[in-house]
């Protein structure tokens, strides 16, 4: 039997989140290791096991990968998530980059004092509202096909929803000048993996609070 692909990162979303949703899409069970301690991370350096000093890292198909967009780019190749050709390919990665660019924007406020934290969080939803949600609701208008990519459910679709819903956190009525978008999020929401990575209990992880930050910081000394 093949052994799972285990994770290693902190107990929250942080860069790890798009990998389990990755995961969790294409309907692979895996492990985590939650890095919760200096010494535990200490001790994953000290073996050699962060290439660059960093997490996230994985194992998985008997090797040790670090850095997040080429986690994403091999799994989204080996689950058949990534397109048909190379056209296809690069438009993946332009929609996947520009949601990336988002969702970071979120991730990091967490660790900003709090007005700087709340101007971020307001700027991410104005950003998401008149840049990224207009470009991708064209994109389906467009093409008139319920994928964004291709007609066909890619790593692209699965991370548009990561980042609508965590829009969503912020403004819950973000998507209501976006018709098409409305339609997306259900139709990708229903479908059987990501519906039930979105049930109470799965490995989906929630927003950062202040005992993730704590912990982060301190790991990680700044």
């Amino acid at each position: 039997m093949a052994t799972k692909p285990k994770l290693f990162y902190f107990r929250g979303r942080g860069r790890m989140e798009s990998i389990r949703w990755l995961l969790a899409a294409a309907g692979v069970e895996f492990e985590e290791e939650f890095i919760e301690t200096t010494e535990q991370y200490e001790k994953l350096q000290k073996d050699g096991r962060l290439l660059f000093g960093q997490v996230p890292m994985i194992e998985i198909d008997g090797m040790v990968l670090a850095q997040t967009r080429a986690i994403l780019s091999y799994l989204a190749a080996k689950y058949d998530l990534y397109g048909k050709d190379l056209k296809e390919t690069v438009r993946i990665n332009m929609y996947t980059d520009g949601t990336l660019d988002l969702m970071l924007m979120i991730a990091l406020a967490a660790f900003k004092p709090p007005a700087e934290k709340e101007q971020d969080l307001a700027l991410v939803v104005k950003r998401a509202k008149t840049r990224y949600f207009p470009a991708f609701e064209k994109i389906l208008k467009d093409h008139g096909e319920d994928f964004l990519v291709g007609n066909k459910f890619s790593w692209a679709d699965i991370q548009l929803l990561e980042a609508i819903l965590m829009v969503e956190e912020l403004d819950a009525s973000v998507l209501s000048d976006f018709s098409l978008l409305k339609a997306f999020k259900t139709r990708i929401s229903n479908i059987p993996t990501i519906k039930k990575f979105l049930q109470p209990g799965s490995q989906r992880q929630p927003p950062p609070d202040s005992h993730y930050v704590k912990v982060v910081r301190s790991i990680l000394h700044f």
